[in-house]
C-alpha cells in the first residue's frame, strides 16, 4: 500500500457540505463505553474541527456500525488491543486540540492559552505535561548566541501553530498505520505478479477563495488529465500513423503547456514557491510579484491584483490567491511542539518527532515527488478510465443540470473521447490471429497460404464493406459491431462440428465400451468360478475337521454340565447355611431373653427377704463400685473394638468352614453357662436341704417353708456353709444371714459372669481376625457374621446393665436397717468377716 498526495488540511478546515475525515464521527458515534471515558469523548457536534460544516451525517451510513466493523477490520490485520488504543488516543487528542482556545492579554494581540478541560484531555492523551503544552502553542523561543528568548504569539499565530500540531500528528499516524498494515499484511518489497489497483483521483476545484490546497490539487489533476491524454488521444492516433492506415487526425486539448508552467525549472510555479519559501523575510505578496515578472509571458498564466494569480487549466480559469501559500509550503512545525512530542510519554508523539528530524522537503516538492511516483506506476500498467459526473450542484437523486454536466464532459475531455471512438477503429487483431481464428470459415481453398491473403479472403467472402475496416502493415482494423458478423458465423459452424463430433465420438465411446463390456463379462466368470472352487475346498476340510472334534465337543459339553451342577450345589448349599444361621441366632436370643427374666423375678423374691449387716453392706458397695468402673472401662474397650471389627468390615470375607466352627464354639460356651447354672442351682438345694433341721428347731413350718423357697430361687450358697450354722432365738436374725449371703453371692456371681463373658467375647474377635488373615475367600456373608456378634453383644449389655442396676437398688435398701437390727447382726457380721 502507498501513501500518496494526502490532504491533512482537512482535519482543521472544512468547506461548506463537506465533512472531515470519518473516522472522526465513526470514533465519537461508535466507541464502546469504557473508551469513551478513557477519551472522554463528546458528540461530534461539540468539536470545533468537526462542526465548521453543517454535514455532522450522511443519509443511509450508520457510523456507529462503521466504527465496529474498523474495530473487526484492525483485528484481522493482527493489530493489538493496546495499540489500538493508542491510534483512538492520538485521534481524540486531535479532536480535543481543535477545541483548546485563546484569549488576547495586551494591546499587540498577544494570547495565552485558556486552561480548560480541552487543553487538560489534549495533554493527557498525548502524554504530556499541560504547563508544557500552553507554552508551546503561545510561545516561540529564539534562540539569540548561547540564550533564548521567548516570544509570544499573536491570536492568528497561535491557532496555526495549533492547527499545524494537529495536521502534523494526523499525518504521521496515517503514514505509520499504512506501515503497520503492509507490515501485517507482509508485502513490503516481495514481488508480486500482477495485480488490480483503483486510482480514486481528486476532482478538480474551483472556489470563490483558492489556496494553497486547491493549487496542489488542480497540478495533481492537470498531471492526471495529461495521462488521460496520452493513453486515449495520443498513442491511439500514433498507432494509426505508424501502421499505414487512412485516418484523419482528430484535434484534442493538449494540457502539455499548463504542466510546463508548474514544473519547468527554474522557472516553474512550484520551483519559485520553493525558492521564495527559502528566504526568511519573502512574503506572499513578494511571491506574486514574483510570478508576475516571471511568468507573464506564459499563455496559461496571468497576473492580478492584490497578490493573486490566474492559471488556465484544461477544465477553465482558476483565481488563486497567494494568502498563506508561503507558510503553508514550509508548513512549519517550531522546534517547540517538535521538542513538546520528544516529551511525550507515549511512543508515537516520540516516533512522530524522530521522523520530523529528518524531513527538510516542502510541501510542495514533497507533493511533486510523490505524484512522480505514482504517474510511474501508472505507466507500468494498463489503464482504464471512468469518469465520473456529477450530475447537479445540491447533490440530490434525479435531479439532472444540463450545463453543469455538459461542462464537466468538455473539461474531462469525454467529447473528444466519443469523437475519436465513432471515427476510430476499436477492434483490431494482427493478421496472423485473424487468420488463424476465421480461416475456418473459408469455403473455397486459396492458393496463397500467408495470413494477409486468408484474412483478405474471408473479408471478400462475407462482404464486409471497406469503409467498415482498414488493413495496416500489422493489423486489421474494424469499427465497433463488424467483429461481431464473423463471430457468429464461426459460433455456427464450431456448433456443426461439435454436432458431427459429438456423433462420432459416442459411436467410438459406445464401440469402446461393449468391448471392454464383453472382456470383463469373460474376466468375471474366471474370477468367481476360482472363488467358487476355494470355498467349495474350504467347506469340505472345514466338515472334515467337524467330524473328527465332534467326540472333542461332546467331552467339553458334559465337564460344562458337571461343573455347574457342582457351582449351583454349593450355591444353594451356601444359602440353606445364612437360613440356619438366621433361625440359630433367633433360637439363642429368645432363650437368652427368657434366663434374663427368671433371674429377674429370683432376684425380685430374694431382695424382699435380705438383710445385710453394715460391714457387708460396705463391702459389696465396694465391690459394686469396682464393678461399675470395670464395666465402663470393659464399654470403652468393647468400643474401640467395636470401631476396630467396623474397619475390618470392609477389608475381610468370611470362610464358611470357620465360621461355623465358630458357631459351635459359642453353642458349647452357651451350653457350659447353663450346665454351670443347674450346678448353682442344686448346691442351692443342697444348702437348703441342710440348713432346714435347724430352722425347725426355732421357727413355724410355714416359716421354714418360706425360707427354703427363697434360697432354691436364688441358687446360691452362704459362705459358711460347709459348718453347722447357730441361729437366733429370733426368726429376723436367720433371714437376715440368708439375706446377706444371697446378696454377697448375687454380686459374686455376677462379676463372674462379666469376666467369662468377656473372655468369650474376646476369643471370637480374635478367631475372626485370624481366619480373616488365614484364608482370603469364603462362602459366608461377613457382614451377616458381624451384624450376629454385635446383635449378642448388644444383647448381653443390655440384660447385664439392667441386673447390675438392680443389684445396686437393692443393696442401697440394706443400708438403712435400724440400730436394734444391726446390733443383732453383730456375731453374724464377724463371722462373714473372719470367712472372708
Amino acid at each position: 500500500m502507498l501513501l500518496v498526495l494526502l490532504d491533512k488540511s482537512r482535519v482543521v478546515q472544512l468547506s461548506g457540505g463537506e465533512r472531515s475525515y470519518h473516522i472522526f464521527y465513526q470514533l465519537c458515534a461508535g466507541a464502546p463505553l469504557f473508551l469513551r471515558e478513557k477519551l472522554k469523548l463528546k458528540m461530534a457536534s461539540e468539536y470545533n474541527y468537526l462542526n465548521q460544516s453543517d454535514c455532522l451525517a450522511i443519509n443511509g451510513v450508520d457510523d456507529a456500525r462503521k466504527f465496529q466493523n474498523l474495530m473487526e477490520a484492525l483485528d484481522t490485520l493482527q493489530i493489538g488491543k493496546e495499540t489500538q488504543e493508542y491510534i483512538f488516543s492520538m485521534l481524540a487528542s486531535l479532536l480535543w486540540l481543535g477545541n483548546i482556545s485563546f484569549h488576547v492579554i495586551d494591546n499587540e494581540n498577544h494570547v495565552e492559552v485558556i486552561t480548560d478541560e480541552a487543553v487538560r484531555n489534549a495533554s493527557r492523551l498525548m502524554g504530556c505535561n499541560v504547563h508544557d503544552l500552553m507554552l508551546a502553542l503561545s510561545t516561540h523561543k529564539i534562540q539569540a548566541g548561547k540564550d533564548s528568548i521567548a516570544k509570544k504569539f499573536t491570536l492568528q499565530q497561535a491557532i496555526d501553530s495549533r492547527d499545524a500540531l494537529a495536521k502534523f500528528i494526523y499525518a504521521s499516524l496515517f503514514d505509520w498505520l499504512v506501515q503497520q498494515v503492509n507490515r501485517s499484511l507482509a508485502v513490503g518489497k516481495r514481488c508480486m505478479g500482477k495485480s488490480i489497483s483503483i486510482l480514486d483521483i481528486y476532482g478538480f476545484e474551483s472556489f470563490q477563495k483558492n489556496s494553497f490546497e486547491q493549487f496542489c490539487i488542480n497540478y495533481a489533476n492537470e498531471r492526471l488529465q495529461q495521462h488521460f491524454n496520452r493513453h486515449l488521444f495520443k498513442l491511439e492516433q500514433k498507432e494509426y500513423e505508424l501502421d499505414g492506415i487512412d485516418w484523419t487526425k482528430v484535434d484534442f486539448k493538449d494540457n502539455h503547456e499548463c504542466l510546463n508552467l508548474f514544473e519547468k525549472k527554474p522557472l516553474g510555479l512550484l520551483s519559485l514557491l520553493d525558492e521564495e519559501s527559502n528566504f526568511p523575510k519573502a512574503t506572499d505578496l513578494t511571491f506574486a510579484n514574483k510570478l508576475k515578472r516571471q511568468l507573464n509571458a506564459n499563455p496559461c498564466f496571468k497576473g492580478e491584483r492584490d497578490g493573486a494569480f490566474i492559471i488556465c487549466h484544461y477544465a477553465g480559469e482558476v483565481l488563486y490567491d497567494t494568502t498563506g501559500f508561503l507558510e503553508k509550503n514550509r508548513d512549519p512545525l517550531h522546534s517547540d511542539l517538535i521538542q513538546l512530542l520528544s516529551s511525550c510519554t507515549l511512543q508515537l508523539p516520540q516516533l512522530f518527532a524522530s521522523n520530523m528530524l529528518n524531513q527538510k522537503q516542502s510541501v510542495g516538492s514533497k507533493f511533486k515527488g510523490q505524484l512522480f511516483k505514482l504517474m510511474q506506476q501508472l505507466e507500468s500498467t494498463t489503464p482504464h478510465f471512468i469518469r465520473c459526473i456529477k450530475p447537479n450542484r445540491k447533490q440530490l437523486p434525479g435531479v439532472f443540470e444540463k450545463d453543469l454536466v455538459l461542462e464537466q464532459l468538455r473539461c474531462s475531455g469525454v467529447l473528444e473521447v466519443v469523437r475519436i471512438s465513432r471515427c476510430g477503429y476499436p477492434t483490431r487483431m494482427t493478421h496472423q490471429q485473424f487468420s488463424s481464428r476465421y480461416e475456418c470459415l473459408i469455403l473455397e481453398s486459396i492458393a496463397s497460404k500467408d495470413p494477409l491473403s486468408i484474412s483478405v479472403a474471408i473479408l471478400q467472402q462475407f462482404n464486409i464493406l471497406p469503409d467498415m475496416y482498414q488493413v495496416g502493415y500489422t493489423k486489421l482494423y474494424f469499427r465497433t459491431g463488424q467483429i461481431a458478423v464473423l463471430e457468429d458465423m464461426r459460433k455456427k459452424l464450431l456448433q456443426g462440428i461439435l454436432g458431427i463430433q459429438k456423433c462420432f465420438r459416442g459411436k467410438k465411446a459406445r464401440r469402446i465400451f461393449h468391448e471392454a463390456k464383453r472382456g470383463i463379462a469373460i474376466l468375471q466368470s474366471f474370477i468367481r468360478g476360482e472363488n467358487a472352487r476355494r470355498e467349495y475346498y474350504y467347506l469340505v476340510n472345514r466338515w472334515r475337521a467337524g467330524v473328527l472334534s465332534r467326540d472333542t465337543l461332546d467331552d467339553r459339553q458334559r465337564a460344562i454340565i458337571q461343573l455347574q451342577a457342582v457351582i449351583r450345589g454349593w450355591l444353594s448349599r451356601r444359602h440353606m447355611n445364612h437360613m440356619q444361621n438366621s433361625v440359630n441366632l433367633n433360637l439363642e436370643q429368645t432363650k437368652y431373653k427368657r434366663k434374663s427374666e427368671r433371674k429377674t423375678s429370683e432376684q425380685d423374691i430374694e431382695e424382699k427377704h435380705v438383710k445385710v449387716l453394715p460391714s457387708i453392706l460396705t463391702e459389696l458397695q465396694r465391690r459394686v463400685l469396682k464393678a461399675e468402673s470395670t464395666v465402663t472401662q470393659k464399654e470403652e474397650e468393647n468400643a474401640s473394638l467395636k470401631e476396630q471389627l467396623l474397619q475390618l468390615e470392609s477389608k475381610w470375607s468370611e470362610n464358611e468352614a470357620k465360621m461355623k466352627l465358630i458357631e459351635e464354639m459359642w453353642q458349647k460356651q452357651v451350653g457350659s453357662l447353663q450346665m454351670s447354672l443347674a450346678a448353682s442351682k442344686k448346691n442351692l438345694a443342697l444348702d437348703n436341704n441342710t440348713s432346714q433341721p435347724s430352722r425347725l428347731d426355732a421357727t413355724s413350718p410355714s416359716q421354714l417353708y418360706y425360707d427354703s423357697e427363697d434360697a432354691t430361687s436364688m441358687g446360691t450358697q452362704t459362705p459358711g456353709g460347709s459348718t453347722p450354722l447357730k441361729f437366733s432365738n429370733s426368726t429376723a436374725d436367720a433371714q437376715a444371714g440368708r439375706e446377706t449371703n444371697g446378696g454377697y453371692n448375687a454380686v459374686g456371681l455376677m462379676v463372674k459372669e462379666f469376666e467369662h463373658r468377656r473372655q468369650n467375647f474376646d476369643d471370637g474377635s480374635k478367631s475372626l481376625v485370624e481366619l480373616k488373615s488365614s484364608q482370603n475367600g469364603s462362602s459366608l456373608n461377613p457382614a451377616e457374621e458381624l451384624r450376629r456378634l454385635k446383635l449378642r453383644f448388644e444383647a448381653w449389655k443390655k440384660e447385664f446393665k439392667v441386673r447390675l442396676r438392680e443389684t445396686k437398688a437393692r443393696l442401697h435398701k440394706l443400708g438403712h436397717y435400724s440400730e436394734a437390727e444391726k446390733s443383732r447382726r453383730k456375731w453374724w457380721g464377724k463371722k462373714s468377716t473372719r470367712a472372708h
